[in-house]
């Protein structure tokens, strides 16, 4: 099945089953906004609690705040996002859409990536055991050229990027024969750019009302507290403020469900550490944020780094996470080496001395910073890509299942009695009764125990426990698990540790550990 069928069917299945709904959709929706449902909130929640813990739990020198949404204006100022915070943006004169002229380009970029992959590929099957994988990417000629042309894109893109040359983005999408998706023709407009953040008057009367904006990220909370937390909470660098909150982009081009909203979510740890020690501290957090990814086990394969091209007004290096989506590999994750320039121009702007005295080293410094910034919708929308299966059994049936890591499914355990009557229902509310201060449990007892399994593997419920008429004799129920769909009878008084094993999030937490 392709690529763009998965991925509908995974959008359908996400309204169906109560995971993400549009927003206002009885008023025919809001463009780029979305609804968590009964179910997606609890995912929701969970990958929030497994990100936190994993930063404020595991490490001693990490605390956690919740900054305010409305900030006073000059803090946007400050941190470039009045004046820098923009897109470069492109319309198809003939299909009248707008684009933005970097992913247009990028996506141009991946095309010729797939060309040279697929010709290793082919080589791959020609030659089995004896291909050599590197020589034929030195000397094959059309690998050679594919990537020549590649390379010649990319250094121009960077260049143009950098150089902040609207001109020759525009120029790179012509002569590279860059069509519009939906036109097919290559009738662009110049490329202009356009500031993402959106603006409100607070204030009761219009004389005295004063420009606002919604924060297009919660990094500045922090850096706006760093004074507020190090010196209540007696830190010493290095350490890090963590945060979970909204955030809000006028994007022009949302798209592709959830993966680019106007209101979002974000999970952003910035990390002060020493002048001089920033890429140490830069490199470690790439290794822990990628292990911290991996350890939920939806394939290694499917992660990879990719290094920006152009930094960030306030960035020495940085590099994006990225995830293998049913639309390509897509950034979840942003991992940022902002040197010393927020706190520095916080200091500025403010009047107000911002620095930390080290008691080693007996001076005052402006602390840089490691920033890690992960998108919770993103993230969210990873998981349920690489979950999402449909598969066909042995007796010749299908059945679609969510094969969400255990710790995260929004329900543990279902307990199903067999059948509505001979005192089964009041044994499983007996069971639900006992579990669920420790799990999220669901009772089902409509129609037959096999649509009642298809149920809970759509919304990836790791545990099924049927009770039975075997049950009121000798205090045991068939526990049916969801990835291998095998039973087991066990004794009701295993149940909480048998199921408390798989889907605690302390298990994800020592792999992170480790």
């Amino acid at each position: 099945m392709a690529q763009e069928d998965v991925f509908k069917k995974l959008v359908s299945h996400c309204k169906e089953y109560g995971f993400v709904f549009p927003s206002s959709e009885i008023y025919d929706g809001l463009a780029a906004v979305y609804d968590y449902g009964q179910m997606g909130v609890e995912l929701k929640n969970n990958i929030k609690k497994y990100w936190w813990d994993s930063m404020v739990m595991l490490h001693e020198n990490i605390v956690g705040i919740d900054s305010a949404i409305f900030m006073h204006p000059t803090i946007w100022k400050a941190s470039g996002h009045v004046d820098a915070f923009n897109d470069p943006l492109i319309d198809n004169k003939d299909s009248k859409k707008r684009y933005r002229a970097d992913v247009l380009i990028e996506d141009c970029i991946a095309k010729m990536d797939e060309k040279i992959e697929k010709e290793v590929e082919k080589a791959a099957k020609r030659f089995g055991d004896s291909f050599d994988e590197k020589l034929f990417r030195e000397t094959n000629p059309r690998v050679l050229e594919h990537k020549a042309k590649r390379d010649e894109l990319h250094a121009r893109y960077a260049k143009a990027m950098n150089d902040g040359d609207l001109n020759e983005l525009r120029q790179i999408i012509l002569d590279y024969d860059i069509v519009c998706p939906i036109s097919g023709t290559k009738n662009w407009t110049e490329v202009r750019q356009f500031n993402l953040m959106f603006s409100t008057e607070m204030g009761s009367t219009a004389d005295g009302s004063m420009k606002v904006y919604l924060r297009p990220e919660t990094a500045q909370g922090i850096f706006v507290n760093f004074l507020n937390v190090q010196k209540t909470g007696r830190m010493r660098i290095p350490f890090g403020i963590a945060q979970i909150g909204k955030a809000f982009r006028n994007e022009i081009v949302a798209r592709q469900f959830i993966f680019r909203m106007r209101e979002f979510e974000q999970m952003e740890m910035q990390f002060f550490v020493r002048p001089g020690e920033e890429l140490k501290w830069f490199e470690k957090w790439k290794e822990t944020r990628l292990k911290w990814h991996k350890a939920l086990g939806l394939g290694d394969q499917k992660y990879r780094f990719h290094d920006h091209e152009k930094l960030a007004h306030y960035a020495n290096a940085a590099t994006d996470i990225e995830f293998e989506m049913p639309f390509g590999f897509k950034e979840v994750e942003g991992i940022h080496s902002r040197t010393n320039f927020d706190l520095g121009n916080h200091e500025k702007f403010s009047g107000k001395k911002i620095q930390y005295f080290d008691p080693e080293l007996g001076e005052s410094y402006t602390p840089y910073v490691i920033e890690t910034s992960i998108g919770v919708d993103r993230m969210f929308l990873s998981v349920m890509a690489a979950a999402y299966c449909e598969e066909t059994l042995d007796n010749g049936e299908s059945r679609v299942v969510l094969r969400l890591p255990a710790p995260l499914a929004p329900v543990k355990v279902a307990v199903m009695p067999l059948v509505r009557k001979d005192g089964l229902p009041e044994k499983a509310r007996e069971i639900i009764n006992s579990l669920r201060f420790d799990f999220n449990c669901q009772y089902d007892e409509k129609d037959s125990i096999g649509k009642r399994y298809r149920r809970q593997d759509a919304i990836g419920t790791p545990f099924c426990v049927t009770v039975d008429h075997q049950t009121l004799e000798d205090h045991t129920v068939t526990v049916r698990f969801r990835d291998t769909m095998e039973q087991q009878r066990v004794d009701i008084d295993q149940l909480q540790s048998l199921i408390g094993e798989q889907v605690s999030l302390k298990s994800l937490l020592k792999k992170v550990a480790e």
